[in-house]
C-alpha cells in the first residue's frame, strides 16, 4: 500500500466537504492551496475562502499563491513532498505544478466527463433540463477538464431542483468519489480511460450577464428551467417595465402555467392574486424576485405595496 502525501488544491464551499471527507477517512494532508484573501462586499472587508478556514481549523499548512508559476511558491509545494495533488474547484494549473507529484494530480468536476468541460457545470445541466448528471475524477493534462478519466458518478435530477439543491447534492457525491480514487491510488489498482470526443459536447462556461439574461421569447419551460438553474447564484435577470419605470430584477423562483393565453411575450398580468408572465407556450408564475436594492422577497410580499402598472412587462 502506497503512503500518500496529499496536497488539496481548492477553495469555495464545494471543496471543503472533500477535503472533510479526506482527513476523516485518516489520509494525509500535507498542505492546502488556496485564492489569497482578497476584499469583500461593500465593506472591502478581507474575506478567506472556505477551504483556508478549514484548513486552519485542523492546522493544515496553507499556501495562498498568487503566480502559480513563481519561484516562491513552486519551491513552497516541493518542501510539502506531496505524491499526489487533489484539485477541487480552483484554478487552471501550469504544467510545472500538475506534473509535479509522483502519482499525479486528479481533478473533481461536477459533471458527467465530457459532457459540461469548463467553469459551470451545475448551472449549465439545470438550464438544458438534464435529467441526469453526476461527478467524475480525471487526471489533470496541458486542457481544460480533458484528461484520462478516472470514476464516475451518474445521479438523477428532479425538475424541481434549483442550482443549490444540485450543488449540495454534489458536493456530497464528489467527495465520496475522491475518497475511492484516492483509495483506489493507494492500493495500486487504478486504471483510466480517454475521454470519448464527439460532436454533441456541452460546454459549461462562465456565467456572464448576456448568458444569465431571460429571453422571454422561449418556452415557459426553458425559461424555468434557466430561472432554476441560476437560483440562488448569480440569478437569472431581466429588465420590468412597469409603467414609465425600468427595472433591473432577478427571479429565483417560478412555477409552469400550462394555459393558453393572447398576450404578447412578455406581458405580465395578475390572475389569482398571482403574478404571471406570458411566455411563447404558456406562461410562468413567478414566485421569489429581487428588484434594485431590495433582497429576494415573495412575491406574495411585493403585490402587498407594489403597483402594477397598465402594459407592464418583462425584457
Amino acid at each position: 500500500m502506497k503512503d500518500l502525501r496529499i496536497v488539496f488544491m481548492g477553495t469555495p464551499e464545494f471543496a471543503v466537504q472533500t477535503l472533510k471527507e479526506i482527513i476523516s477517512n485518516g489520509f494525509n494532508v500535507v498542505g492546502v492551496v488556496t485564492a489569497p484573501d482578497r476584499p469583500s462586499g461593500r465593506g472591502r472587508k478581507i474575506a478567506t475562502s472556505a477551504v483556508k478556514e478549514f484548513a486552519v481549523e485542523n492546522k493544515i499548512p496553507i499556501l495562498q499563491p498568487t503566480n502559480l508559476k513563481s519561484d516562491d511558491f513552486l519551491f513552497k509545494l516541493k518542501s510539502l513532498q506531496p505524491n499526489v495533488h487533489v484539485v477541487v474547484a480552483f484554478r487552471m494549473l501550469p504544467k510545472v505544478v500538475w506534473k509535479l507529484p509522483e502519482y499525479g494530480t486528479f481533478n473533481l468536476h461536477a459533471s458527467l466527463l465530457p459532457q459540461y468541460r469548463g467553469a459551470a457545470p451545475i448551472n449549465w445541466a439545470l438550464i438544458n433540463g438534464e435529467k441526469t448528471t453526476g461527478v467524475s475524477t480525471f487526471f489533470i493534462d496541458e486542457k481544460i477538464d480533458t484528461g484520462e478519466m478516472i470514476l464516475r458518478k451518474e445521479i438523477s435530477v428532479s425538475q424541481e431542483e434549483n442550482a443549490g439543491d444540485l450543488h449540495d447534492k454534489l458536493m456530497k457525491e464528489g467527495a465520496e468519489l475522491v475518497i475511492q480514487t484516492l483509495k483506489m491510488i493507494q492500493n495500486g489498482n487504478l486504471k483510466t480511460s480517454s475521454q470519448t470526443e464527439t460532436s454533441l459536447l456541452k460546454e459549461a462556461p462562465k456565467l456572464t450577464p448576456e448568458n444569465t439574461k431571460i429571453d422571454w421569447d422561449h418556452s415557459a419551460k426553458r425559461i424555468y428551467d434557466q430561472i432554476r438553474g441560476l437560483s440562488p447564484y448569480p440569478g437569472a435577470w431581466c429588465f420590468m417595465q412597469n409603467g414609465n419605470e425600468e427595472l433591473r430584477c432577478k427571479i429565483f423562483k417560478a412555477k409552469i402555467e400550462n394555459e393558453n393565453h393572447d398576450f404578447p411575450t412578455g406581458t405580465i398580468f395578475l390572475k389569482e392574486k398571482e403574478l404571471h408572465v406570458a411566455t411563447k407556450k404558456g406562461s410562468l408564475i413567478l414566485e421569489e424576485i429581487q428588484l434594485p436594492g431590495k433582497k429576494n422577497m415573495k412575491v406574495k410580499e411585493l403585490l402587498n405595496g407594489f403597483r402594477l402598472r397598465k402594459n407592464a412587462h418583462m425584457r
